[in-house]
This record gives C-alpha cells, structure tokens and sequence, in this order.
C-alpha cells in the first residue's frame, strides 16, 4: 500500500506517529517558508506541514503542487499549536508535519471547483462526473448509497430471505412501458429486451420454491424522464411465498423504520405508517402519492353548494360533477395578484378555474365573521350560515383563504392536489427534517384507455383481484379492485406492489380481458402459464426504489443527485456521449440497416 492511513482517520492520540498518506491536494496555502496542503481522500481532510528545516526537497516539491494533483507524503502526526486547532474538520487537532513527498499525477484546472460547494450548471457536472464525485456533497451521497443497499441486505438476510441475480437479457412482453431491445447477432431478426422489472422472473422463483427472495435489480424503462426518473433505475426486489397483504406491509414498515433510525436517525419519522386505501386517498388529498406531513384536507362541499344561488357550482353538480375545497389556513388577505397566480395553477391542471372565499382579516372566530368581510365573486350568492358551514366543513377560522374546485372528479382532483402542494410550499407545512411513509391499498384493478378502448393493468397484468371481486370481472372490470399497494412518503410513490395471480385460469382470463388472444398469450406469456400448472405457491411482492429511498434520505430533489453516472432528462450520457452511432460493420453483423429519415 502507498499509505498507511487514510487522511480522514488520524486525531489527537495518533500524535508522535509515522504515518505515509495519498491523496488529492484540496487546497494550498504558501505561508512564505512553510507550505500547507490540505491533503483529501474518501475518509476526510488532514492538513499537511511543508518545513524547509525539516524537508528542504519536500518543500521543493509542495511549490510545484496545485489542487487535485495527486500526491503522497510521509510524516510525523503532531498536535496544531495552541490557538490553530480547527473545530469545523475531524483532524482538526493535528497535522502531519511531512518528511518525504511525491507527485503521483498532475492535474488540469477543474472546470468547476471541488473544494467549495458552489452552484454548477448540471449539465457541466454530468459532463465531468467523475470530479462532480469528488466533491463533498455528492460523496456523501454515494456513501448514503452504500449504507442504504448494505442496511437493506442485511435486514433482509436475518429474516431467511435469500439474493439471487435474475437475467438482464429477456424476452420482451407488455409490461407498461416501451422496452429497450437488445438485437441478436446469433439468431439474426430477433431481440432481447431489457428488463423492466424483474417481474416474471422472481414469480418464477416462487413456483421454484425459494419462498423468500430478495435483489438489488437493476430495471430498464424507455419512457419520459423527469426528476425522478430515468432510463435505468434500481430498487430493492422482494417476493414472498404463502403470505398476506398485511404480511408484506409489516415487513416493508419494520425495514423502513429501522433504516430511518438507524442511518438517519436525525429525521423525524412519523409512525406508524398510516394505511389509507385509495379512494380514500383521492378524496382526502387529491393524489394516491399524498405527502402526509401536513394536512391541508380536502373537503366535499357538494352538498351545501346544491343549495346555494350560484349558478356555476350548482350547473358542474347538475352535469354529475363535484365540489371541493380546502383551506390555506392565515391566507384570509391575499392580493389579486396571488389569487391569479392560483387560479393559473388550476387552469394548468385541466380543471375550470378557481373560486376563493376569503375571511377577512385574522381574530374573531367564525362566529364574530360577517357577510361585508367575505370577499368572492360568489359572496353575493352565498348566506352567512352557508359561507360558515362550508368554513366549518374546510375545518377553516377567520383571516384563512378557501380555495374551492368544481367539475369532473378527474379533473378537480389533480388541480387540488397541486393546490394543496402549492400551499404547502408557500406555508412551509413541508418540513425537510420529516420523513412520513405510508401504505396505500386497494386500487382499481383495471383502467379504461380511453384512446384504444381497451383495457389496461392500473398496476400490472399480474395482481391479483380482490376474491369478492372475482365475479364482476365478466359483468363489470371497472368496478374490481386488486391485491395492489403502494409505499408512499413525502408525496412520492416509494414503492408499488401485489399479491401475483398463481392460477393459470385466472391469469388466462385477465390476459384475455386485456385484448390478448390465446394464440398471443401463448406466445408471449406461455412459459408463466406453464409454471403455474406445476404447483405455484400463493405469493407475492413488492419493490422500492433504491434511487428514490436514498434522495429522500439525503434531501435531494431529483435521483440524478444520488446516482454515480446518471443520464439528462433527455436520456443523454454526458461523460460518455451516449447514445452514440455504431459502425456500418457492427450493424451488419447485426442484420440491421437503418432507415434514411426523410
């Protein structure tokens, strides 16, 4: 080894030892006779003494370094002189008084600065990622990475499940995004895909009779990116055999827990985890990805509106829509201007616009509140008692804004969900020091799309329905829910799952429901059907982002800060400058000619 120690380790007891250190020079400072170099590695920063009376040729050698050469030196550890000592650095009672030193490589001058945390253009941080890595904040991520991973396997292990390494090269079958196809040279004119998820093969494992699995997987989706999401991410993928819903929601309950607590145990953890279903979840928050560190309900004000004069709210109600609302509580004296801004918001999310009830200034109570201090364009249609019962049912005081949404509940529900975000951002109700998971269960087994007419998995073609569900399949699919749940904290879906169909029959029915003929789900899926046909166990699944999991620890807002080499949010590589064109002798070799664009 070059080094007997890694920079960060040394302190005050190491004093009077010989030590040899490599690493990165973090900063110079020339002191006019004696040099200092903060010398960095992974482990930490220790400051390093050049003293012309102890190493004339070492101090020869510290002239020439610049930041990021990397370097060696041997010396001796000795206390800071009295009143040197820096608090702000874990070795920051010592330093290394050198005796001997080389230059192990030089280094350009980075294009951005590593030893200070200053803003950069992403795009100039994914080009150079391999020295974006060696700043600070991003290697505390990547070590957060590591402890997440390491945390996850050894829980795991101790409660008998086992890792096993599934296939990157697959066939491809309708899974709910496009797939990345792999051409064969072997078998010219035909192609592998990518994995989107480990799905099939873990259910496999199941019927195999390993009953408790467990990977590290890496997935690949060739779909929209956005801040949380990319080409290829990774989660943590379990299947279980002859087990419960709430058999799996425990487990991922007690795994989060104990991994919050034990690698951030400075987050406020709420628990336990809230189980909502998912109309439930719809109707309280808007979303079936709520951030339940806040409030911020959403009310049903459908009934008291039908009574009302006006004659918006009352037409949206007569053509089968509803009315919504909830409250920002202290926002009573909102100018024009704000209120445009929300409105905007609303018209952004599909919804018709919408209607705010201010009251008044702050104090008082509702009880002191008067019609003269309701501020709406609806105030004229409206009583005292209704604008207070529709307050009340906001859970509202005096001096809140009342922020009110009608139509069609798929258009209203996404605009009140950004409203109640936006609200939450204004009023930082938010906070970044809580972390709050929960589960929620029983969605819609199926969707109608409304562009092909066909119908679609809300989840995936393997959950199975709810068994009182099961009869409706032929008569109603609209009205069947699945086996499905899904992890939520912080107003991200942190994982989805299901119990799996194990039932060749039923599995053939929900393909069939889906638009599939027998001859195609033979060809697509007859390897799974088969499997089910030799004693395929109840089971089933879940699968956390890896990706995600660790941006939430670390308080990032998208996964390419907690990913080593991400792609942009056009799918581009900028370190590699992928994807790139290949050879004319590759592609032949591929059977593959490419289509002149037009």
């Amino acid at each position: 080894m070059l080094r007997t120690h890694s920079c960060g380790e040394l302190r005050k007891e190491h004093a009077g030892c010989e030590v040899s250190l490599a690493g990165w020079v973090n900063r110079r400072r020339d002191h006019g006779g004696l040099i200092f170099i903060d010398l960095r590695d992974r482990e930490g920063i220790v400051q390093t003494v050049f003293n012309p009376e102890i190493s004339p040729s070492g101090l020869k050698t510290a002239e020439e370094m610049r930041n990021e050469y990397v370097v060696r030196v041997t010396g001796e550890v000795a206390l800071r002189p009295a009143g040197t000592e820096n608090s702000k650095i874990p070795t920051g009672d010592i330093e290394v008084i050198v005796k001997d030193t080389e230059i192990l490589n030089t280094s350009n001058t980075p294009p951005f600065y590593i030893n200070e945390e200053v803003e950069v253009d992403e795009n100039l941080r994914l080009k150079y990622r391999y020295l974006d890595l060696r700043r600070p904040r991003m290697k505390e991520n990547m070590l957060l990475r590591h402890r997440v991973t390491k945390f996850m396997r050894d829980f795991l292990d101790a409660r008998g499940f086992i890792e096993v390494e599934t296939p990157i090269l697959l066939k491809s079958t309708p899974e709910g995004a496009r797939d990345y196809l792999v051409p064969s040279r072997v078998h010219p004119g035909e192609f592998y895909a990518l994995p989107q998820s480990p799905q099939q093969l873990k259910q496999l494992l199941m019927v195999a009779g390993f009953e408790k699995y467990y990977q590290i997987a890496r997935c690949f989706r060739d779909e929209d990116t956005r801040a949380d999401r990319q080409p290829e991410h990774t989660q943590l993928d379990i299947e279980m055999s002859f087990v419960t819903q709430d058999d799996i929601l425990n487990l991922m309950e007690e795994l989060y827990t104990s991994l919050v607590e034990t690698i951030k145990p400075e987050l406020h953890l709420v628990k336990p985890f809230p189980l909502l279903t998912y109309t439930e979840a719809i109707e309280r928050y808007g979303s079936d990805k709520p951030d339940l560190r806040y409030d911020l309900e959403i009310a049903d004000l459908t009934d008291i509106a039908a009574r009302t004069d006006f004659a918006i709210l009352r037409t949206a109600i007569d053509n089968g829509g509803k009315v919504k609302g909830i409250t920002a509580p202290g926002c009573g004296e909102y100018s024009r201007s704000q209120l445009e801004e929300l409105n905007k918001l609303v018209l952004s999310a599909g919804a018709g616009g919408l209607l705010t009830v201010s009251l008044g200034a702050k104090g008082g109570g509702l009880d002191g509140l008067t019609l003269n201090e309701v501020k709406s364009v609806a105030a004229k249609f409206l009583t005292l008692e209704q604008v207070k019962e529709i307050a009340g049912r906001c859970r509202a005081d005096k001096g809140d804004l009342l922020l009110v949404v009608a139509g069609e509940p798929d258009k209203i529900y996404p605009a009140l969900d950004i409203l109640r975000r936006e609200m939450a951002r204004r009023l930082k109700l938010a906070d970044p020091g809580v972390i709050a998971f929960g589960f929620v269960v029983d969605f819609p087994l199926l969707a109608r799309n409304e562009e092909t007419g066909r119908w679609e998995p809300a989840n995936n073609p393997f959950t199975e329905p709810r068994d009182e569900d099961i009869p409706l399949l032929d008569s109603a699919p609209e009205k069947v829910f699945g086996k499905n749940y899904d992890i939520v904290c912080n107003g991200l879906e942190l994982a989805s799952g299901s119990i799996r169909i194990h039932d060749a029959e039923l599995q053939r029915k929900i393909f069939r429901l889906l638009g599939y003929n027998d001859k195609e789900i033979d060809s697509l899926f007859g390897h799974m059907l088969e499997a089910f046909d030799y004693g395929a166990p109840p089971h089933g699944g879940i699968a956390p982002g890896i990706d995600r999991t660790v941006m939430l620890l670390a308080g990032e807002e998208t996964i390419r800060e907690v990913i080593a080499f991400p792609k942009t949010q056009s799918a581009m590589d900028l370190t590699f400058e992928a994807p790139s064109p290949v050879t004319e002798e590759q592609l032949a070799e591929l059977h593959i000619r490419l289509q002149e664009e037009e």
